[in-house]
């Protein structure tokens, strides 16, 4: 008796590998079913990725942004490639630490009153325009006597200019553009007014303007008066490119939103496909099994939601209760179970509930339970798979159409948050396209995955589509 229970699950393990085999052969017969593959594969890879490189503590903190996150980040510029395809190159964002960063040296030379620290960064400027803004963090360490600060800029035809003296406090933040005796020097060199970005890239009293072009270097001299005391000097450059997916109006780093996009825009679509349709189905099978007043309940019921305004309803919890993804995740599962799925599975089971092997199951005393689960439900399993698979893409931008609306999780980076503060800012009138681009190319490209998979494996599991 063992030796036949052990070779009847052999040959039952057997019959399930050669079905999973035959079935990935067909999926391989479909050029789009390898083709959504691959994207659904690519997009679990980016979400993957996106929860190991960026954590979601980190993620938070960098999409809530503040300035003494976002201080490096220019505000509003699209990504470094955008210089591909325009005429102009534009200038790159940079930021660098004085004794950190190789290439900004620093150098103290103690004294009895204290010491004098000379940092040094040179850089290269072959740009077509200027920068938005220069900037100086400046944190100082010392008791009584604050340290002395002189910048001087060297432009590539060897004038010095001048930018400023000042006594430093603990912290103090020096931005270019707003010294109003930085603005005197460079009017007097250019011999009219002028923009300090200008005046600072710009061979002297060129008409028109001309962009000095070559190698700048930034001399800074700290003087210290406590043995102690010391000076950290961080120079920071907003160009008008920044990273790989450029930066929005409130100087964030679109990084973060566009790669946690992914996986927040998978799992709600998977949680509310695969809910939906396992409960529907489950809920269909205990009423076509039990019939009576328990099936015409649930008929009634499904009616009912048939009817209601299910975005509305959305549009309601979002306005009045909460905008959290997870409550709006519930009441979209609960508004999805009573739908027409449940009238198609429901016609399925009273077919399979006549079948022979059902009368079999109740003549050798199977209780109603294990009739539901193991011979009920596994015979639409095959036709559940691809309505799942096809259903991901509609929740993806059911999310991404509440967040559009202002509805979404205010404190989640998502591609439809990134949509809504594009349009609300005015990105298609700035001509910031690369900010509505982005998330709306990457919504497309995760509903034409699932729908190509989707559709490849109805045609595998129904027969009738086969020739089509």
């Amino acid at each position: 008796m063992p030796s036949l229970i052990l070779g009847s699950r052999l040959a039952g393990e057997t019959t399930n590998m050669k079905n999973i085999q035959n079935t990935l052969r067909e999926i391989a017969r479909y050029p789009s079913a390898i083709f959504g593959a691959a994207i659904i594969i690519l997009l679990i890879g980016l979400a993957i990725f996106a929860v190991t490189k960026i954590p979601y503590e980190q993620a938070i903190r960098l999409w809530r942004g503040g300035e003494e996150t976002v201080y490096r980040n220019p505000k509003n510029v699209p990504p470094q490639w955008y210089n591909l395809f325009t005429k102009k190159e534009l200038p790159i964002s940079f930021a660098v630490v004085a004794g950190e960063d190789e290439e900004f040296s620093k150098v103290v030379t103690k004294n009895d009153s204290g010491s004098t620290i000379e940092c040094q960064y040179s850089f290269d400027y072959p740009y077509d325009d200027y920068p938005q803004e220069l900037f100086l963090y400046i944190q100082a360490d010392y008791q009584v006597k604050n340290p002395f600060i002189s910048v001087v800029l060297v432009t590539p035809d060897g004038e010095e200019i001048k930018i400023s003296d000042f006594g430093t406090a603990n912290k103090q933040t020096y931005r270019f553009s707003q010294d109003e005796k930085l603005k005197t020097r460079l009017r007097r060199i250019h011999g009219h007014d002028i923009q300090v970005m200008q005046g600072l890239f710009s061979i002297p009293k060129s008409d028109p303007l001309q962009i000095n072009k070559g190698i700048y270097t930034l001399n800074i001299r700290a003087s210290t008066f406590e043995k102690e005391s010391d000076v950290r000097i961080e120079f920071v450059s907003h160009g008008l490119v920044f990273g790989l997916f450029g930066t929005d109006h409130l100087r964030r780093d679109l990084t973060t939103a566009i790669l946690w996009g992914a996986p927040i825009a998978l799992v709600f679509g998977l949680v509310a496909a695969a809910g939906t349709s396992i409960l529907s189905m489950f809920i269909a099978a205990i009423g076509a099994w039990f019939g009576g007043w328990l099936d015409e309940l649930i008929q009634r019921i499904t009616e009912v939601n048939l009817v209601l305004p299910f975005l509305s309803i959305l549009i309601m919890v979002g306005t009045f209760y909460s905008r959290s993804i997870w409550v709006i995740l519930g009441v979209t599962i609960a508004l999805s179970i009573f739908t027409g799925a449940i009238k198609t599975d429901r016609a399925i089971f009273l077919q399979v509930k006549e079948s022979t092997y059902i009368e079999a199951a109740k003549a050798y005393g199977a209780s109603n339970p294990r009739i539901i689960v193991k011979y009920l439900v596994p015979r639409i399993i095959p036709m559940l798979i691809p309505g799942l698979v096809s259903a991901v893409p509609s929740y993806v931008f059911l999310e991404a159409s509440l967040a559009l609306l202002g509805l979404g999780d205010p404190t989640l980076p998502t591609w439809g948050k990134v949509i809504n503060d594009a349009y609300a800012n005015g990105a298609l009138y700035r001509g910031q396209f690369y900010w509505i681009l982005e998330p709306a190319i990457l919504l497309m490209i995760t509903g034409l995955g699932f729908a190509m998979f989707g559709f490849a494996l109805d045609r595998i599991f129904n027969p009738r589509l086969r020739g089509m």
